[in-house]
């Protein structure tokens, strides 16, 4: 089985690419922008293939799609910072759409039809009401942020190749994913990364953090990892699917949580005017119950684990 990750060296794909590497006879090819990447990837590198492909070049891609004629796709590369999306929309919008377009251009003109997970987000919900919550599929989708709107641009692109094409596409919406290689800009990474310093020296007793009252619904990448594969095993194609744990955790809980593992205590926090967005959802908390009746997933891993693992992360390679 020949499988295809788009965007393999980032947080979500390194883990992927271990769990797909659990499967018998399976072929793993990943594209790629950024050799610094790689790291990520060290120690399995020898079982994949890397191509260099930047997904918004329609002939790259196409070159791509017909040197490896994959049997599934993980399509997750993008621009994926809510935060970075407000300061440059345009280059969050284009990124994120046009990609997709060449992607299923190729697979279409190539006559292949693979099975093909899309990595969309919470983020297209937005301002979801208090009685919407635990939000389901069926939600409206309010964004408030480029990128919520590039990945709502995604899926609905998705949808229409499904139904126009007969391209097999799983839309899948996850909510928070956190653990190892986590990129700092994202809050609890960015805790841990700050608390990491702190024990080495390299930061004085202080944390700057953003709003701290949000809440949002977190779940581990490697219960995320294994996700993606069920999707691509046993979901509908053209329906989305909410992954999550159902649970709403305060940031503050969060870095609160992650102070208590310190090995430095009396810390400080600061609020930093810059991490705070110009919107910003009070609580994000999604249901589950349809991903899991068709695919039997639940998380398994604790959020106190996935914290811990995430802290060890940034010890380490600080």
């Amino acid at each position: 089985m020949k499988i295809l990750i788009t965007g393999i060296t980032g947080f979500v794909g390194s883990h992927l690419s271990e769990y797909c590497m659990t499967k018998p006879n399976v072929e793993l090819y990943g594209t790629f922008l950024d050799k610094k990447g790689l790291k990520n990837l060290e120690h399995i590198k020898n079982n994949i293939e890397f191509l260099l492909c930047d997904l918004t070049k329609k002939e790259q891609v196409r070159k791509v799609i017909l040197k490896v004629k994959p049997d599934k796709i993980f399509h997750l590369a993008g621009q994926s910072q809510v935060s970075f999306s407000f300061q440059s929309p345009e280059k969050t919008l284009f990124n994120n759409i046009v990609s997709d377009v060449n992607l299923f251009e190729a697979i279409k003109n190539i006559k292949i039809n693979p099975v093909i997970v899309i990595a969309g987000s919470s983020e297209e919900y937005g301002a979801a009401l208090k009685n919407e919550l635990p939000i389901k599929e069926n939600n409206e989708l309010r964004p408030l942020s480029p990128y919520a709107v590039s990945k709502i641009t995604q899926e609905k692109l998705a949808f229409q190749y499904y139904q126009n094409y007969g391209l097999k596409i799983v839309l899948m919406r996850f909510f928070n994913t956190e653990g190892p290689r986590r990129g700092e800009h994202f809050a609890a990474s960015t805790f841990a990364k700050q608390i990491a310093q702190i024990e080495k020296g390299k930061q004085k007793p202080v944390i700057f953090a953003g709003n701290l009252d949000a809440q949002r619904d977190f779940t581990d990448v490697r219960d995320v990892a294994v996700a993606y594969w069920l999707a691509s095993e046993k979901c509908e194609f053209g329906e989305p699917y909410n992954v999550c744990s159902g649970k709403a955790r305060s940031i503050k809980s969060v870095l609160t949580l992650l102070l208590s593992k310190s090995l430095v205590k009396n810390i400080k926090i600061k609020q930093d005017l810059k991490r705070i967005r110009p919107s910003d959802i009070a609580v994000t908390v999604g249901s589950n119950a349809k991903f899991g009746k068709q695919t039997g997933w639940q998380p398994k891993i604790p959020f106190e684990k996935t914290m811990e693992d995430l802290l060890n992360y940034w010890r380490e390679i600080l």
